[in-house]
């Protein structure tokens, strides 16, 4: 069984044919599946969607962060003692050259989802784009130490590294269909089996641009994590969706 780590489910462009596209991910043995949301605009959508077999995670995205309602930090943590085993995700920081200008904002926001986290003993679905010092920084800042996903991990083998002495699994994603997507493909080629996890961000993240992601894409990620790995994609899915489920578990 795959288990796909990070898919917006609430999206209209999967939500609106989401039997459909669960059915079409079971037909690649994938399962399982975590949706994160955004913002309060979809945090009831997000968590409409849990069940045995979608787990979910809720919490305030860093593009969002200035869009948000006075209140939403309190409404969040509202959220997450009414459902017990979500994650809070997702949450952290995108400091990107069109985002940057946010930051003092982003990380505000980030450090008291960081406490709501600790608090509540929930793992987190870390959003880290430019970022990766400040994220680390933020998180030894506010002494969390429930790990969770480093969701769409663009860093080295040593950066991750760090990540995973806090807990993390590293997400393995969707960019692996880019075939000059060699740092990725490095990465996902010499991590320990243990310390991965497989994500499409669907329907973000396209295999092809004529088509939305979907979460049934995990298997096509696990076949290429294989070949990089002399390995074959049942190994691959043994391996991350075990990783996968300790994580989710955590927040039980």
């Amino acid at each position: 069984m795959l288990f796909d780590t990070h898919c917006h489910l609430s999206h209209p462009a999967l939500n609106s044919r989401l039997p459909e596209v669960l059915a079409e991910a079971a037909t690649q043995d994938v399962r399982r599946f975590l949706a994160p949301a955004t913002g309060a605009e979809d945090w009831a959508a997000v968590a409409a969607l849990g069940s045995a077999q979608i787990d979910i995670a809720l919490g305030i995205h860093p593009w969002f962060v200035d869009g948000q309602p006075a209140d939403a930090l309190d409404k969040l943590a509202q959220y997450l003692h009414a459902h017990p085993k979500a994650l809070v995700g997702e949450i952290g920081l995108d400091f990107h050259p069109n985002r940057r200008h946010h930051a003092a904002a982003q990380s505000a926001c980030f450090e008291a989802q960081l406490q709501l986290a600790q608090s509540l003993q929930r793992p987190i679905v870390l959003h880290n784009l430019k970022a990766d010092a400040a994220c680390l920084a933020g998180i030894r800042r506010c002494g969390f130490t429930q790990g969770g996903f480093a969701h769409a991990f663009s860093g080295s083998l040593e950066s991750a590294q760090a990540w995973l002495k806090l807990g993390f699994k590293i997400g393995i994603g969707s960019v692996l269909f880019k075939q000059n997507a060699q740092k990725l493909r490095r990465l996902a080629t010499h991590l320990a089996w243990g310390d991965m996890v497989l994500e499409t961000d669907a329907p973000f993240m396209p295999p092809t641009p004529d088509h939305p992601n979907q979460p049934c894409n995990t298997r096509r990620i696990a076949e290429i994590v294989a070949a990089l790995r002399q390995s074959d994609w049942q190994t691959v899915a043994q391996h991350t969706t075990r990783n996968a489920l300790m994580v989710v578990g955590r927040a039980a």
